[in-house]
């Protein structure tokens, strides 16, 4: 008796929670066609309302932007300011890539000597190390000549080959 009870009940709640949700979502289908049926009737207006508003933003914007153009129209060029911040950025960006381990243009121009200078030393040496011995003679014959490839023997006409022999 007791099971058929809890049965009853159960079913009875399962018949409520989904009549609740039967009516909920009538309540959503109901709302929409509200806002359709709205959409519809103030849609006109309420896009000449937005019209009118974006006339008046698009004015206010077009003041403030002539404004901004006069005032910065207006500011002196202060050289010095410029200058100033231009050698803060310069100093950042040298530490910064002092930090990195890359060369200033300084540093490769002062290589770039160094190695001019062993190049030099290295000539000069090789030069007088040279300079009592004679110089190779340069050749007196022509380029050589272009190697052939070895040909293969030919068949005879009557010889067959070995698959085919063993294939008959």
């Amino acid at each position: 008796m007791a099971q058929k009870k809890r049965t009853r009940s159960t079913s009875r709640g399962r018949a409520d929670g989904a009549q609740a949700v039967r009516d909920s979502a009538q309540k959503i289908w109901l709302a929409g066609l509200g806002a359709f049926e709205r959409a519809r009737d103030e849609g006109p207006r309420m896009f000449d309302g937005l019209v009118a508003q974006g006339r008046t933003m698009g004015a206010r914007a077009v003041g403030m932007a002539d404004q901004a153009l006069k005032s910065v129209r207006g500011v002196k060029y202060d050289g010095g300011r410029w200058d100033k911040i231009e050698h803060v950025f310069e100093e950042r960006v040298a530490r910064s890539l002092k930090r990195l381990g890359v060369l200033t243009r300084d540093q490769v121009e002062e290589l770039s000597g160094q190695i001019r200078e062993l190049n030099q030393s290295l000539q000069a040496l090789a030069m007088a190390a040279v300079g009592p011995m004679a110089k190779p003679a340069a050749r007196t014959h022509g380029p050589r000549k272009a190697r052939t490839k070895a040909r293969r023997p030919t068949r005879k006409a009557g010889s067959r080959s070995r698959a085919k022999r063993a294939a008959s």
